[in-house]
This record gives C-alpha cells, sequence and structure tokens, in this order.
C-alpha cells in the first residue's frame, strides 16, 4: 500500500481553500493556544481569537467529508485572575457555523509539572473537543478497548437481583446502568478521560503533543487509508503517527523551520517504521 504524506509550507488559512471539497476523514490539530507560542506564532489575544479561528473552522468544514470528525486541542488560559472564556465563544461560534458539536475529551497529563501558585492547583488536563458535519459519522470503538480491570472480580462475584436489571436514573435523566453487563467481558469501551503523559520525542519545537494522543483519535475514527488532517503541523507528530498507522496525511504549517524540520525526518525515513511503500509530495508557497 502506498500512503502518502503531503507537507505544506504555508497559512492554513489560504492552503486549506486548495483542498478538495469533502476529502479528509479526520482533523487533528492543536492550534496555538491564545497568547502562547509568542516567539514562534506571535501569539493571538485571546479577545480576538474566535475571530481569527472562524475563517480555518470554515474551511475545515468544507474539506471534511460528511462521515468525518474533527478533534480540536485547546485551551482556556486565566486573565486578570480569572479563566478567559474564549474557548466556550468559539464553540458557540462554530455551532452557528454549521459544526455540530458532539464530545468533549479530556486529556489528563499524568506527569504535569509541579509548581505552586497562591490561589490554584496544578493544570493537569486539556480539552479536546469533537465536532462533526453530521450526526452519523465513521467510529470504530472496538479500536480503543481497554482491559475490564481488577476490580470487577469482586464486584461480579456476587451481584443482587437489581443488579441484574437496568436500574434508572435517581436523577430522571433516562439514564440506567445494568451492573450484570460487565459479565463475560475482558475488554470494555473507554470513557472521554485519556490519560496519557506529556512526554514526547520531539523537544525541538515549544508544544509537541505525545504520539499517543493522535494515535488514539487516528484507531477510533479511521482506518487504513484513510486520509487526516493537520492544518497546524508544527512537529509533524499527527503526520507520523498517520503514516506508521498506514494513513494518508496533509500537514500544513506556517513556520518554514518547522516545515523543514518535518520534511528532514521524513526523507530520512524517521517517519518510515515499517517495511511498507510510503511516498511523499512536498507544497511550498
Amino acid at each position: 500500500m502506498a500512503i502518502e504524506a503531503r507537507l505544506i509550507h504555508g497559512d492554513c488559512t489560504e492552503e486549506l481553500k486548495k483542498i478538495e471539497e469533502n476529502s479528509i476523514d479526520l482533523i487533528v490539530t492543536s492550534p496555538p493556544y491564545a497568547d502562547q507560542r509568542k516567539n514562534s506564532y506571535g501569539g493571538i489575544n485571546p479577545d480576538r481569537y474566535v475571530d481569527w479561528f472562524l475563517p480555518i473552522s470554515e474551511e475545515l468544514l468544507r474539506v471534511l467529508k460528511p462521515t468525518g470528525s474533527f478533534i480540536l486541542n485547546i485551551k482556556e488560559k486565566v486573565v486578570n485572575g480569572e479563566r478567559h472564556t474564549y474557548v466556550i465563544e468559539l464553540i458557540l461560534e462554530m455551532r452557528k457555523q454549521g459544526w455540530l458539536w458532539t464530545e468533549e475529551f479530556i486529556w489528563h497529563k499524568k506527569n504535569s509539572y509541579p509548581g505552586k501558585w497562591p490561589n490554584r492547583f496544578r493544570d493537569s488536563w486539556e480539552r479536546l473537543l469533537q465536532f462533526n458535519k453530521n450526526k452519523k459519522f465513521k467510529m470504530f470503538q472496538e479500536t480503543v478497548m481497554v482491559p475490564r480491570g481488577d476490580w470487577a472480580k469482586n464486584r461480579l462475584s456476587n451481584l443482587s437481583e437489581k443488579d441484574r436489571i437496568r436500574d434508572e436514573s435517581k436523577a430522571g435523566s433516562g439514564f440506567g446502568k445494568n451492573v450484570s453487563n460487565w459479565l463475560n467481558r475482558e475488554k470494555v469501551y473507554p470513557t472521554n478521560v485519556l490519560h496519557m503523559a506529556t512526554q514526547c520525542n520531539n523537544k525541538n519545537h515549544s508544544a509537541a503533543f505525545p504520539e499517543s494522543l493522535p494515535e488514539w483519535f487516528i484507531k477510533l475514527f479511521t482506518k487504513e487509508g484513510d486520509w487526516v488532517l493537520d492544518p497546524f503541523m508544527g512537529a509533524g507528530t499527527t503526520i507520523k503517527v498517520a503514516q506508521r498507522m498506514m494513513r494518508n496525511s496533509i500537514g500544513i504549517e506556517i513556520q518554514e523551520k518547522y516545515f523543514k524540520m518535518v520534511e528532514k525526518n521524513i526523507k530520512s525515513k524517521q517517519f518510515h517504521l515499517f517495511e511498507k511503500t510510503v511516498t511523499y509530495a512536498v507544497n511550498q508557497t
């Protein structure tokens, strides 16, 4: 199988317009957060972040397949002693744009740095927002199932009659539980909290996330040969993982030094981890 990694040096606001409509199966990206990465990307003030991102999300909506998903890794910041609302405002505006805000995953960073603040605890989590174009989208939940856990040995050894029926929620939410559903299962579906350390193999970028993060979503939402897009490619982690998992990919990066770093890695086959045919195409604007 020939897998393509298409690298594009340029501003994603313009470069996305050149990608074919309804051609991408999964978008996984982490754009610069408000007022972050100033040395690399100049920083975007939180008060104008929504206006900055909406033209980009409009193009992402156009290129995503009706069955595709968009995973946005983003984080609030504290301004004048309180959490800024730019992430919430962005979600609301994207919904007006036509996006469905389907799910919110929490990335729990198991090894977040210890520190001391006068009125706050360690910041050890980030949002991963899932957006879709339609309510019906591709999702392969069996690929991310996890072991049931040792807790089940004692809990399931002596079930009551109530444990064997669907117990309606006392809050009247319409949800319920049937503990016996855990029986005869070695693996179960995971929660929407992802426990992953922040370790990454690339120290040359200011905000590279671990390979396990895009890998989890690529497993969940794509099959081999599908197309994965990262419009803020950075260190190229998403592109690297996509190639390893035999997915086609497109990465867009505005900073030349990061673009050349990813290009060099692909040429040197640092991204080519299996004995399968891998091709790449490079577009520079």
